[in-house]
């Protein structure tokens, strides 16, 4: 399920990108278009709306981009991020200068409609497996400069988190163990080095690789590109003793089918680096 109560992203990390993303936008000379067409004095309401289904992600990316513009603009909050959307729902209301909301719109607009579509498609997988104990996670596939936007979107479509770098997590993958010796040289030592609030996961291509990572103590082991009927092995064979993540090119159409193996995560990459931006709008009016 969507969530919609999640805490704001934090500033220092928001407003720092949504700058940098202005300033692409404005370039040495500002929003020409605007500043040549439309008066100084003008003033002008606005609305952000849905044209399409979904759920909204990045209404603090949103207003940070209209805030860094102006200041002064008022902005009116109406969903929440995790709220779900239908067609002409209002996210929020803007009053100010209109060069002030046309300088901004696109900005906004891109945080928004590639973050709420994240957060539609997590949504959607996660409905899918629903049924399940599994949960939808995402990956370190994500837009260079925009993965903490990309995994808050996850979470506000009811997905869970991966890692965030490669400072927060050991994952042990294949060429890890090619270079190490095997997965038992490699599990030994990444446990020699590693400090106590730091878990070790492994991936494993069979289940013989399976059985090697559990005797050797990892925590978590990365099931990649099994067959469902093979993720149940693995899940009896586990019995327990690690988390199980499933991996591996999982579609809206394979999901249920890894979920029901009993699996407990199933990481999916392509909704960070794939899915599709939600329709959103912008509609203008003038005021007093």
């Amino acid at each position: 399920m969507p969530h919609s109560n999640l805490p704001p992203m934090p500033r220092l990390i928001v407003e720092p990108a949504v700058r940098r993303a202005l300033e692409e936008d404005l370039g040495r000379a500002g929003d020409i278009t605007t500043d040549y067409v439309v008066p100084e004095d003008v003033r002008a309401q606005a609305r952000i709306a849905a044209r399409k289904p979904g759920v909204v992600a990045g209404l603090d990316a949103a207003r940070s981009a209209f805030r860094l513009v102006d200041p002064d603009l008022m902005i009116g909050i109406e969903r929440r991020d995790g709220d779900r959307l239908e067609p002409g729902d209002t996210i929020c209301h803007l009053d100010g200068k209109a060069r002030s909301i046309l300088t901004g719109e696109r900005v906004a607009l891109n945080f928004l409609g590639h973050m709420s579509g994240i957060a539609s498609e997590a949504a959607k997988m996660s409905a899918l497996i629903a049924h399940t104990k599994a949960r939808v996670t995402c990956t370190r596939k994500t837009t260079p400069g925009l993965r903490a936007f990309e995994k808050h979107a996850v979470r506000c479509g009811g997905g869970s988190n991966h890692r965030f770098g490669l400072d927060d997590g050991l994952l042990i993958k294949d060429n890890h163990i090619a270079v190490a010796g095997g997965v038992t040289a490699a599990i030994q030592a990444a446990k020699a080095q590693a400090g106590h609030m730091v878990k070790i996961e492994c991936e494993v291509d069979t289940l013989d690789q399976l059985r090697e990572a559990l005797d050797a103590g990892a925590e978590a082991i990365l099931l990649d590109n099994m067959a469902p009927a093979t993720l149940a092995e693995a899940v009896e064979i586990n019995d327990g003793r690690a988390v199980l993540e499933a991996s591996g090119g999982i579609t809206a159409d394979t999901i249920v089918g890894v979920a029901e193996s009993g699996v407990d995560l199933i990481s999916v990459g392509w909704l960070t680096h794939s899915a599709p931006s939600l329709d959103l709008g912008l509609d203008i009016d003038f005021g007093d």
